[in-house]
């Protein structure tokens, strides 16, 4: 029998809909500046791997993943700049901004 290790995000289902996928100015710059993919930030978005929040706001996301209220994660890019992925309460869009631009 094989055993299988504990599940990561890149092994889970979506746990909800992105919706439209924007990004801010500041937010492409700085992905673009770190050469990393949004598309590596957005899997982890969706699978609940919710960055670097602290736990009270992880299980306010695990919560509103469950009632359709808006989902914040927070992620430090290899540069060092943060990023946050915002998906609105209705799932009609998902935002990529930098905090001073919220």
């Amino acid at each position: 029998m094989v055993e299988k290790g504990p599940k990561t995000h890149s092994d889970q289902e979506p746990l909800f809909t992105l919706g439209q996928v924007v990004a801010t100015p500041g937010a492409i710059q700085a992905l673009d500046q770190a050469g990393q993919d949004p598309l590596t930030l957005l899997t982890r978005h969706i699978r609940g791997d919710w960055g670097e929040l602290d736990d009270e706001d992880k299980a306010e996301n695990d919560f509103s993943v469950k009632h359709n209220l808006r989902i914040l994660s927070a992620y430090t890019l290899e540069t060092g700049v943060k990023i946050w992925v915002i998906t609105e309460s209705d799932r009609s869009a998902t935002t990529f901004l930098l905090p001073n631009e919220y």
